[in-house]
């Protein structure tokens, strides 16, 4: 008896040194799909607050930045120098929206690969970095930068709203870190 008891003791130790390290490897690997979830969860949820806040203000102020134009513009380059027909019209702004909710909800899902500590300071710098990057590289890679340069109100505005994009991200994803 005490041979098959010590057998088992055995068999069942060695069974949890196996299955510890698997168990702890399919929990890290589920907390880090859940956290890349979230992530761009966030992201998109702070891209969709700047393109809101960008469509709903150049409606209503003239020196508001005008990303969709120079977006656009972009789109229409790129597709050209593929030797590829660019859309137009309505087909123009709707691939340029869709490109520029995409591209920032990536961007804007770093903030939240990290660790939660200083989330709305990285949400800022984030913000402020994508702010500036959109008023001073579209002259250097041969874009009009006048929709986001035209007076110094555009181009506060436009840091202002990329900031706030990050900030919605940070807030979205501490939220979805406490659910």
């Amino acid at each position: 008896m005490y041979q098959f008891y010590n057998k088992y003791q055995s068999a069942n130790a060695a069974k949890a040194i196996i299955s510890t390290p698997i168990k702890q490897f399919t929990a890290y690997r589920d907390y880090s799909i859940m956290k890349l979830l979230k992530s761009l969860l966030a992201g998109f949820a702070g891209a969709a607050a700047l393109n809101i806040l960008h469509e709903s203000a150049r409606h209503l102020d003239a020196d508001a930045p005008r990303i969709d134009l120079l977006g656009e513009e972009a789109l229409s380059k790129s597709m050209d120098s593929l030797n590829l027909e660019a859309p137009s019209g309505n087909d123009l702004y709707l691939a340029t929206l869709a490109g520029d909710i995409i591209s920032n909800g990536l961007y804007y899902s770093a903030i939240g690969l990290g660790d939660r500590k200083n989330i709305y300071l990285k949400g800022a710098i984030a913000g402020i970095t994508a702010g500036l990057g959109a008023i001073s590289i579209p002259d250097k890679i041969g874009l009009d930068d006048t929709p986001v340069t035209k007076t110094d109100k555009t181009k506060i505005l436009t840091v202002a709203w990329y900031v706030i994009g990050g900030l919605v991200t940070a807030a979205v994803f501490n939220r979805l870190k406490k659910a």
